[in-house]
């Protein structure tokens, strides 16, 4: 079998033409992230004078020389080492005739992050803004440009055992992927040692970063310690867990696409800052299938929380006895309760509220509002409806005349569903979901003689400025569930009191401090 030395020289004999590319991808830039050492000084080598597979269908190819830009990134740990790494790819990308951007980065505040980590997220961070610029000024789309980095088979393996060690689910166990987006990894077939062969036979020089030497590095540690001993019961190690990392990749994507179609049918709220889950679908999904579920549902509310086994765990135990709540990071509360499972953001928990509201509760609103809900049981041999009315405060006019507003609702317990007896005995326990009006809500106005109406053209018709309709408490049966009361603005027909009213809850909106 070939090296990768001699595969590279026999394609750079093969001729120089590269590969016709169309549309976009014609111009769209190529990022070679490159710090001085072995593995990105082939890759930039490579990039100039061979061929690399960018993911973008042609398989290996030349790549046009105008494509072609680096990054590389100073992080000032090694003070002059540091230093001489930037002068050393400043003086290969001049020799190729390639423009290159230094980004300078400093690690003064941690706040407890792993040092190796922030610099990757430096990295990455910096190579995102360098090709947005590029795009942008050669108005190309950003899916078509290629950030490319240097990772090999050899680092692709020491990842897998760091993650193992430290204790990874099958996602971190898949190792580096090929491809995550526009970035792509095209040299993970090849070891670090072929690389290194390879320079040598080019002739190119690279630097050494004396601190890859230091094992109190885990990577260090995996890679001078634990792959050597691997290493003695198999020479191929690097590739045997290679195509092992694949595997997993593959299995764990088809994995992660399960999870979605599943957790679009556990939806049942989703808003800015809000994901509301039915909890009775989460339970009794696989647990394989249900971890991932909880995964995906704090990434809708933040892309860079990563939750640890422990936080997934949690909310699954929660879910599994039917109440709880915990924080998660990034200050995202999790919270069980009435067979839902809530995911709100610090953010979020600010503004409107989005929650439950059971009887005999009281609930804070924006602007200084309360919400309150409260059992009242209809007088033996009292009109339920004149009684309703006289809780209310309202007047025969307001009840006839659904343009007028006012601040509280008298709801028949049958019409949601409850046995006043039940609510007496505290057998069973009311409650509303409370949030703000959803695109595509639909109430049937009282007075309306149950037609529909979208509650969007009920705020036009009750005068309500646009701006202040997100700030409209709505009250509903369940998440996502038939609307109750637009407080303050309507009250839904089906829910009203009649003549066989036996029980009502009397929902009321008042300032703070004010008697309700």
């Amino acid at each position: 079998m070939p090296t990768v030395a001699q595969q590279h020289v026999a394609r750079r004999a093969q001729g120089s033409a590269p590969a016709p590319v169309a549309g976009p991808e014609r111009s769209a830039p190529v990022v070679l992230m490159v710090s001085g050492g072995a593995d990105s000084t082939a890759l930039l080598l490579m990039a100039c004078t061979s061929t690399l597979d960018l993911a973008d269908g042609r398989g290996p190819a030349r790549i046009a020389r105008e494509r072609l830009h680096v990054l590389h990134v100073n992080h000032h740990l090694r003070g002059e080492a540091s230093d001489a790494d930037e002068a050393f790819v400043r003086d290969l990308c001049e020799r190729f005739g390639v423009p290159l951007c230094v980004e300078h980065v400093s690690f003064d505040n941690l706040n407890g992050e792993n040092l190796e980590a922030a610099a990757r997220d430096a990295r990455y961070a910096a190579a995102r803004r360098y090709v947005r610029e590029l795009t942008r000024a050669a108005g190309t789309p950003r899916s078509a440009a290629r950030i490319v980095t240097a990772h090999t088979a050899s680092d692709r393996a020491e990842t897998f055992f760091m993650n193992a060690i430290k204790g990874s689910g099958p996602a971190g166990l898949s190792s580096i992927p090929r491809r995550r987006n526009i970035i792509v990894r095209p040299l993970l077939d090849s070891t670090h040692e072929e690389l290194t062969a390879y320079l040598e036979m080019s002739g190119q020089s690279w630097r050494e970063d004396e601190t890859n030497r230091d094992t109190s590095y885990l990577r260090n540690y995996v890679r001078h310690k634990l792959m050597p001993l691997a290493r003695e019961r198999n020479s191929n190690l690097e590739r045997a867990v290679s195509a092992g990392c694949d595997i997993l990749g593959d299995e764990d994507a088809f994995m992660s696409q399960l999870a979605a179609t599943a957790l679009r049918s556990c939806l049942r709220r989703t808003q800015e800052g809000l994901v509301v889950l039915d909890g009775a679908r989460l339970a009794s999904s696989e647990i394989a299938v249900a971890r991932r579920m909880v995964r995906l549902a704090v990434r809708m509310l933040d892309p860079e929380v990563r939750l640890e086994m422990r936080h997934v765990e949690g909310v699954l135990a929660a879910v599994g006895v039917g109440s709880g709540s915990l924080t998660l990071p990034g200050g995202i509360d999790a919270r069980m309760e009435f067979g839902a499972l809530t995911l709100r953001t610090a953010t979020a928990r600010e503004e409107l509220v989005a929650a439950w509201l059971g009887l005999g509760e009281s609930m804070a609103l924006a602007n200084g509002r309360v919400l309150r809900a409260e059992y009242l049981e209809v007088p033996a041999g009292a009109d339920p409806v004149a009684f309703a009315r006289e809780m209310s405060g309202a007047s025969p006019r307001d009840l006839e005349e659904p343009a007028l507003r006012h601040p509280v609702a008298c709801v028949d317990t049958a019409a949601l569903g409850y046995d006043p007896r039940d609510l007496v005995s505290g057998g069973v326990r009311a409650r509303f979901w409370v949030d703000a009006p959803a695109p595509g809500d639909v109430i049937h106005p009282l007075g309306m003689s149950g037609r529909s109406r979208k509650l969007s053209d009920v705020f036009g018709s009750r005068r309500i400025p646009v701006a202040d309709r997100p700030a409209v408490p709505v009250v509903r049966t369940a998440p996502g569930g038939s609307i109750v009361w637009a407080a303050g603005i309507c009250l839904d027909d089906r829910f009203k009191c009649t003549a066989h009213t036996q029980g009502i809850i009397r929902l009321t909106m008042h300032e703070l401090g004010a008697e309700a």
